[in-house]
């Protein structure tokens, strides 16, 4: 009975570094919090798995329901580029329903904000622009300086507001999601899934009804500069009204969108497309055929 308990034993122990070698052989993703000022753990390190660069995903939600009409890939983690906008969008927009600020409210640019790369809208360090130009400029032209101006002057520093950004995933039932930054510029601990981002949709459109007007504007002018929507299905594919494009070159072109029509809703996401056209035409297609 010992041998045979001991030959169990080692057998399991086998199988366990056999699984540990084969997933070692993959390309995978170590997600640690951490306290940025001093670099402690602030939770155990989570292994959310293997990262596809530039992988196909689609989800189809039914917004009235929660339900799921169609998906392919949906749970396989991808970097999420962009459509991370919409975290630090959620919590701006939770931030002006509880009081802390107002969409009047000036933001002051840093210098570390002012240098974030394209897209962004130059903004000069030592400037200021409203939480509503800010909201406005993230929705519409997904402005990376813009995205590292709202997390600091909400968090206090970038770093602080990611920690809120995962704590609020968390929160929201986003299991396959870590943010590292506020914008959604490359860094390999930045991942997400189409069915995550599709949860965070809609949460922001359930949650703050009121401010879903900056999605749907097809362009905006700040300081004399017209600036057009990243989202071009507006105003060209009936019935869409929203909501985030994204796109580094790891991940390839993603598109969250909402529609409605005859008073159904849905939302699409399609992320890795191979062009922004071929992604458009995709969500495209996807609407068509679930209206």
């Amino acid at each position: 009975m010992f041998q045979a308990a001991r030959s169990r034993f080692f057998s399991r122990v086998a199988i366990v570094l056999a699984i540990g070698l084969a997933l070692s052989a993959c390309r995978s993703t170590e997600v640690l919090n951490v306290e940025p000022s001093t670099g402690r753990p602030l939770a155990t390190p989570v292994s959310l798995g293997p990262v596809e660069e530039r992988g196909r995903s689609e989800l189809v939600l039914d917004a009235a329901t929660g339900r799921i009409l169609w998906q392919q890939n949906a749970n396989e983690l991808r970097y999420p580029a962009s459509l991370t906008k919409l975290m630090t969008l959620y919590l701006l927009f939770e931030a002006i329903d509880s009081g802390q600020v107002s969409l009047e409210t000036p933001f002051t640019v840093s210098a570390a904000a002012a240098m974030k790369p394209p897209a962004r809208l130059g903004l000069p360090a030592g400037s200021s622009i409203s939480a509503r130009e800010a909201a406005t400029a993230l929705a519409v032209r997904s402005a990376n300086d813009v995205a590292a101006v709202i997390a600091e002057n909400l968090g206090g520093s970038e770093e602080a507001f990611v920690q809120r950004m995962n704590q609020r995933a968390r929160a929201l039932g986003l299991s396959r999601t870590h943010f590292a930054n506020a914008s959604g510029l490359p860094d390999e601990a930045q991942i997400s899934t189409a069915r995550d981002m599709a949860l965070l949709a809609l949460a922001v459109r359930q949650r703050f009804p009121a401010y879903q007007g900056f999605f749907r504007l097809s362009e905006f002018t700040f300081n004399g500069r017209r600036y057009e929507a990243t989202n071009k299905l507006l105003g060209k594919v009936r019935g869409v009204d929203g909501m985030k494009t994204g796109y580094i070159r790891a991940s390839g072109f993603h598109l969250v969108a909402t529609a409605e029509r005859g008073g159904k809703r849905l939302i699409v996401v399609v992320m890795g497309g191979e062009t922004g056209r071929a992604r458009d035409a995709r969500v495209t297609e996807l609407l068509e055929t679930w209206f």
